[in-house]
């Protein structure tokens, strides 16, 4: 399966239901760096597996709406806005933040990861930069 297949299944499955979500796609020697809100993060998989244990607590649903998906061999780059249903309000979606991430695929798994994230405005949720592209 090519890389952007896999970015695609991933971002495909239910982020906020599946307990084997990370299991199922990041490599047990993964590692993301991180720029948020919150400053730099590194994140090796276990870490990733809690990070994901707190978003299925949190989230009734998520939906990504991409930008761009670009891949160049082992390395897809994806640029997306996340919206979410939250398990408080589920009946209501409300758009968190954009991200742009870089991800390296090894034995068909997500092996490295560079993102950087930007919570989400009234600006930027409007802005034609952030539409949806069919790809």
């Amino acid at each position: 399966m090519r890389a952007k297949e896999i970015i695609n299944k991933f971002y495909a499955s239910d982020f906020a239901n599946d307990q084997n979500l990370v299991k199922s796609f990041f490599h047990k020697e993964c590692v993301l760096h991180w720029n948020s809100r919150n400053g730099f993060m590194i994140l090796k998989y276990p870490e990733i597996d809690i990070f994901f244990e707190g978003t299925r607590q949190s989230y009734d649903h998520l939906r990504f709406e991409f930008s761009h998906i670009l891949e160049d061999g082992n390395h897809v780059t994806v640029r997306y806005t996340l919206h979410a249903n939250t398990i408080e309000n589920p009946d209501e979606e409300i758009v968190l933040a954009h991200f742009t991430t870089i991800w390296e695929v090894k034995d068909g798994l997500l092996y490295r990861g560079y993102e950087i994230s930007q919570l989400a405005d009234d600006k930027s949720v409007n802005s034609d930069s952030f539409q949806e592209q069919k790809i």
